[in-house]
């Protein structure tokens, strides 16, 4: 018979990104690595070998990543980026975020519409609220994340959200706490970065 041993939660791993040279969580950072064609590429699972490179998750670092050659520098070897990197990992992030939250919501650990999310909430049951970025200031003022601002993601278009619920649209979501919420919190929080400039 298999035991499983718990292990106290460590701090999160940090790297430090090629353009600010500083040090953060992995949280605000996106991985790259170079492909057998010399090609950089994002690498938001972080599971691709060879040697990783750690970029700001926003526009203005990956941008300045590009136009200033620093792939090929922190490599170490020839890397070429295509200059519209920065929209492809934001379209990656997206369709992650949105696939994610999908796969909640088929696991009953997601709900849409104001009521259902306002139910969540009251009983305790949210771990995250999510919230369209186009939905309106009055209407997104009616909830409130369960526990503070970590706990909103309010990255997404309500057709995006929209997409994840198989609707046209969502303003109002909710996730309970579990493995799938916890990564669509890591990747939005990358995602808003990229998104707020």
């Amino acid at each position: 018979m298999n035991e499983v041993h718990w292990k106290k939660p460590h701090a999160e791993a940090e790297r430090r990104c090629i353009v600010t040279r500083e040090t953060e969580g992995k949280s605000g950072l996106i991985r790259f690595a170079v492909g057998p064609d010399n090609q950089v590429v994002p690498d938001v699972l972080e599971k691709l070998p060879g040697r990783g490179m750690w970029v700001t998750a926003s526009r203005k670092a990956i941008d300045e990543a590009v136009s200033k050659g620093l792939f090929a520098r922190a490599a170490k070897a020839p890397a070429k980026a295509a200059p519209d990197l920065s929209d492809q990992v934001e379209a990656i992030l997206a369709r992650r975020v949105v696939d994610m939250v999908s796969m909640g919501r088929k696991a009953g650990r997601a709900v849409a519409g104001l009521e259902k999310v306002k139910g969540w909430l009251m009983d305790d049951k949210a771990a995250v609220l999510l919230q369209a970025s186009d939905g309106s200031e009055r209407g997104k003022t009616a909830l409130r994340p369960p526990d503070g601002p970590e706990t909103l993601i309010d990255c997404l278009t309500s057709s995006e959200l929209g997409m994840a619920f198989g609707r046209d649209t969502v303003i109002h979501a909710a996730m309970t706490k579990d493995g799938i919420t916890n990564r669509v919190l890591y990747d939005a929080t990358r995602l808003a970065g990229l998104r707020s400039e």
